[in-house]
């Protein structure tokens, strides 16, 4: 019985750190819109804005990953 609500804890917070991945598609979405509104507005600096693009989508995904590595951690950490 006891190790079953440990079990019950680990997959609880896995659950919860698992959220991080839903928040980095969200921040990749949020990054993609903005970048094409101001390409829509100014298509002339669009090409030099595209490198900022890459940076941000990078960071957003880097933190799903990082959130993907703590539910992984908290799940199979004896």
């Amino acid at each position: 019985m006891e190790g079953d609500i440990a079990q019950m804890g680990q997959f609880i917070g896995a659950g919860l750190a698992s959220v991080g991945m839903g928040g980095a598609a969200v921040g990749v979405g949020n990054v993609a819109g903005n970048y094409l509104s101001g390409a829509l507005r100014n298509p002339s600096a669009a090409a030099s804005q595209t490198a900022t693009l890459f940076i941000g989508i990078a960071f957003a995904e880097a933190l799903g990953i990082f959130s993907f590595l703590v539910a992984l951690l908290l799940m199979f950490a004896v």
